[in-house]
């Protein structure tokens, strides 16, 4: 759960959905609006676990791309919280069709079902959509070529969310995620990466590292993505998509360092063949999301990190 100082009282008294409630982002949220709203939670379970979902929120189980539990969930809401995808950028590479349905055909059912309601929607939107970017800090309106699957869908996804706040009058925010971490994220490429090092470092066994170590990452804490979601709620300037990050970033060897130092392991650090996809530099100008959702990050990577640790 999130601090006191958390603006979560700035949503209390609604009826809120999210989708992909049960894993990682969308569990914290959940978490945070429930004790204040009327909390429903659509997932799958593919991913994410029934144990995830506070008591007081609902749990619908069910896909997202199926319109009887995506309209069970979204009844009567005030707003949508769109977790649900598959943020695999390598199961993106493996199977793009499956990866494509559950992206872009989940988001545009969850589209459907909020005009249908006249629900504020928030999707969650992705640093893959500027692929590799010809500059840092990345800024909202840097070239968009994703350099994956997963990232054209995303972009796809992107898209239709402001499209359906133009073309329908619906109220939508795309919120741009870089890497996002903290408590409860499991392992795998959605920056499972420092879940992954964490393991290996507190096990003393090797921590292997993609490529040369030297591609950076903005890594941002799961408490700071909930408070970007809770003002996207709140903002008057709908139709317009964030980043979500820090605005600083490490090389992959200084994460793994830094987290070799704070869990005083022995491990070796070993580097291994490059991902493929794989985005050489990223990191988020914020000056947007500063300016109009009065968003700013409040936990640095070390405490961050401290965070799993404890």
């Amino acid at each position: 759960m999130m601090g006191a100082d958390t603006p979560a009282h700035s949503l209390t008294g609604r009826t809120i959905a999210i989708t992909g409630g049960a894993g990682f982002i969308g569990s914290r949220l959940a978490a945070t609006l429930a004790p204040d709203n009327d909390v429903r939670v659509l997932d799958d379970l593919s991913t994410g676990t029934a144990r995830n979902v506070p008591d007081e929120a609902t749990l619908i189980e069910g896909d997202v791309r199926t319109s009887t539990p995506v309209a069970k969930a979204l009844d009567s809401a005030d707003i949508v919280f769109h977790e649900a995808a598959n943020p695999s950028v390598s199961r993106s590479i493996d199977a793009p069709l499956e990866s494509h349905s559950r992206n872009v055909d989940g988001t545009l059912s969850v589209l459907e079902a909020a005009r249908a309601e006249d629900a504020r929607v928030v999707t969650a939107s992705s640093t893959a959509i500027y692929g590799t970017p010809e500059t840092v800090p990345v800024a909202e309106d840097a070239a968009l070529n994703p350099s994956s699957p997963y990232g054209l869908e995303k972009l796809t996804a992107d898209r239709y969310t402001q499209l359906y706040n133009d073309l329908y009058d619906l109220p939508t925010v795309s919120l741009r995620y870089f890497n996002v971490y903290g408590p409860g994220q499991t392992g795998g490429d959605y920056s499972g990466v420092i879940t992954i090092f964490l393991e290996q470092a507190t096990a003393d066994e090797p921590i292997t590292v993609d490529g040369d170590g030297q591609q950076t990452r903005d890594f941002v804490h799961v408490d700071d993505v909930v408070r970007a979601n809770i003002a996207a709620a709140t903002t008057e300037a709908t139709g317009e998509a964030f980043n979500v990050g820090t605005g600083t970033s490490v090389t992959i060897t200084e994460l793994a360092e830094t987290i070799r130092e704070l869990t005083d392991a022995d491990s070796e650090i070993e580097y291994v063949d490059s991902r493929p996809g794989d985005v050489r530099h990223s990191r988020a100008d914020l000056s947007k999301a500063s300016r109009l959702l009065d968003y700013s990050p409040e936990i640095g990577l070390e405490e961050g990190l401290r965070t799993l640790l404890e």
